[in-house]
């Protein structure tokens, strides 16, 4: 059947539909513009930046870390520069792909790879972290021809610390170490996280420590062009980052490795002082361990070599080791019972060679069988009579003993500007009764009295109660900083000297016992070995520091004795006597007599310091040696009966 159309309806019908597509059109338009004009102008600043950062990136530039000088501005600590291949795991896609393709560029060790997940660990996604260090120029041109094949992996220059000096200054200087999670949570806690920004390292012992917020310095920012790839096209701008401060130690690298030197093979510790500012000339600890171990990250053999090691390498003797100081206590106990009225210059006492409290039938014993005859309080310190200081310390009573030592530091930390110093002991009734819940026996004084028992001190302590006497009274706080030199400024800042304490000291008292310290080191004294052919005159005091007990009557004989039960060598000293210009304290672990071993290597220290005089015998004889019998203060008392815990040893590294 014929259908008709009517051009009109369709004609209308058309034109609607025309009309409802331009409005649509129209709109789409209008929307399409609209989003442009927010996209191109009301946004602009935030795609602006955004294609900027695309574009440009802010990367930060490491300061260099402040050296570190002795007092002959001989470098003990410095940085060099060297190239490292770095991986960011984020753009690298798979890891162990890339690797092995490097590795056919550059050598990989398995030592590389493990250290390489070690800090993947820890470290996060978008941070670049290091395959492999120190590339040879061979190595870095190879991977420059090469880079466009390693997505996420550059070749940075990045510096390296070095310690020239080995393990002489590992305790001293210290070492730095890659920044690990307990660092970070330090230095966000401090508010310093934003100045370690591209820096992989951190001081984590001695003065790399102690000192580390003047040596890291300030980070600086560079404004880097980037590739599509992420690599640097070109550099922008850049502000630059500040160099740490340079330290000028006290410190003589010299006189350490003299003193390193004469120790030999024995173990312990060594601290010299100027006692005239408190400046640390010396501090050694015997053995040490090469701090360039630490600088790339230890391996763990090494690590559980230096760990495991019954040396105890790692600890700081001089700080933390606390020993019996032995008889090295006398001359202090000496003034304590002149000062407290408890005994006068003149007063003698017969030694039978033992010492008994009344109503006991246990005898402390002299180290002398048959005891010194008369002895006053000057011969007392010169042949070290055991018997005379068993009965002044009965009579002075433990709490006058304590009070009146602890003014010359036994039993606090000297303050010295490293980190880790442990505060030794000086006990009193209150201090064993916390300790141990146990009240206090007469015996134990009686043994304190000659430094054993439970009174322990570090050689860093012993050598600041030298002082005091050196000084008439004056201690010094003990300094390695010398001074320091701002690089912003190019200024030197100075470390003024501290004085810490001034002990009220009678000047007879005084001059008395420096010149029993004096005869020590004469003809007839229990150092006389070494002070023997002296230009100068110096003043000591030896000790012998009992580690294991023997039973009551029964002769110590050194060479029955297991090495490392031996007794512990002490000497104290400061010379010249009349001008004193050093303070040395010497612990040789397991080392016998103080006469025969530590005051030797004291006199070798002195020389060298005071007449420039290289020693000529290095060291006194191993720990295996038989040394023949001086007259010292060697062994000490039996443990009381009454109190097992009395028990006169060493302790390193922990705190009684």
């Amino acid at each position: 059947m014929l259908r008709l159309i009517n051009p009109e309806q369709e004609f209308l019908r058309y034109r609607r539909r025309l009309e409802i597509a331009g409005i649509i059109a129209a709109a789409l338009f209008i929307g399409l513009f609209s989003r442009f004009a927010w996209l191109q102008i009301a946004q602009f600043e935030h795609y602006h930046a955004l294609a900027e950062n695309n574009r440009i990136s802010l990367v930060p530039a490491p300061p260099s870390r402040g050296v570190i000088y002795d007092r002959q501005s001989m470098v003990l600590a410095h940085n060099y520069s060297a190239h490292t291949l770095e991986i960011t795991p984020s753009k690298s896609g798979k890891l162990d792909a890339t690797i092995n393709r490097l590795a056919e560029i550059v050598a990989i060790e398995a030592s590389d790879r493990k250290r390489f997940k070690k800090l993947l660990a820890e470290s996060k996604n978008f941070e670049s972290i290091p395959i492999r260090n120190l590339l040879t120029e061979e190595e870095a041109a190879r991977f420059a021809v090469n880079r466009y094949r390693f997505p996420g992996v550059e070749m940075k220059a990045r510096q390296f610390r070095q310690y020239p000096f080995g393990a002489s200054f590992s305790h001293v200087v210290g070492y730095i170490g890659r920044i690990g999670e307990k660092d970070q949570r330090r230095l966000v806690e401090a508010g310093l996280d934003t100045n370690y920004k591209g820096s992989d390292h951190i001081g984590k012992l001695g003065l790399e420590a102690s000192y580390e917020t003047w040596l890291h310095g300030r980070t600086g920012i560079e404004k880097v062009e980037t590739d599509s790839g992420g690599r640097a096209v070109r550099l922008l701008s850049r502000t630059a980052p500040v160099a740490g401060h340079n330290l000028y130690l006290h410190l003589d690298a010299k006189l350490q490795q003299v003193a390193e030197r004469v120790f030999g093979d024995y173990r312990g510790a060594l601290v010299a002082l100027d006692p005239r500012n408190g400046g640390v000339l010396a501090l050694v600890s015997k053995p040490g361990f090469d701090p360039n171990l630490f600088v790339d990250g230890i391996d763990s053999a090494t690590w559980k070599e230096l760990n495991d090691s019954l040396d105890r390498p790692l600890i700081n003797r001089a700080l933390r080791g606390i020993y019996p100081p032995g008889s090295t206590i006398k001359p202090f106990m000496g003034l304590a019972g002149l000062e407290l009225g408890v005994r006068k210059p003149g007063d003698t006492i017969s030694d039978p060679g033992y010492f008994a409290l009344p109503g006991s039938s246990h005898r402390y014993r002299d180290w002398k069988k048959d005891g010194h005859g008369m002895v006053d309080l000057k011969r007392s310190i010169t042949i070290s009579c055991d018997t005379y200081y068993y009965g002044l310390a009965q009579q002075m009573g433990i709490e006058r003993m304590s009070g009146f030592l602890s003014q010359f530091g036994f039993g606090k930390k000297s303050g010295v500007d490293l980190d880790g110093e442990l505060a030794g002991l000086m006990p009193t009734p209150a201090w064993k009764q916390k300790r141990f819940k146990q009240p206090w026996w007469p015996g134990e004084t009686v043994i304190a009295g000659i430094g054993q028992g439970y009174v322990l001190a570090t050689p860093m302590q012993l050598a600041v109660a030298t002082m005091a006497i050196a000084n008439d009274g004056v201690i010094y706080k003990p300094q390695l900083i010398r001074a320091w030199r701002d690089p912003a400024s190019g200024k030197m800042g100075y470390a003024a000297p501290q004085v810490m304490s001034r002990i009220k000291l009678t000047p007879e008292f005084l001059r008395l016992v420096k010149e029993a310290m004096i005869d020590v080191t004469l003809p007839g004294g229990t150092a006389s070995i070494a002070g023997a052919n002296t230009p100068y005159q110096f003043a000591g005091k030896t000790g012998t520091a009992q580690v294991v007990g023997i039973k009551q009557g029964a002769k110590y004989v050194e060479s029955q004795v297991s090495a490392r039960n031996r007794d512990h060598a002490l000497f104290i000293a400061f010379a010249p006597a009349d001008n004193p210009k050093i303070v040395v304290a010497v612990m040789v672990e397991n080392g016998g007599h103080g006469g025969s071993t530590a005051a030797p290597v004291a006199r070798k220290v002195i020389d060298y310091w005071l007449l420039g005089k290289l020693p000529t015998v290095l060291a006194p004889p191993g720990p295996d040696a038989v040394v023949d019998e001086v007259e010292d203060s060697g062994p000490a008392e039996e443990t009381p009966a009454d109190n097992p815990a009395s028990t006169a040893a060493s302790t390193i590294g922990t705190q009684q």
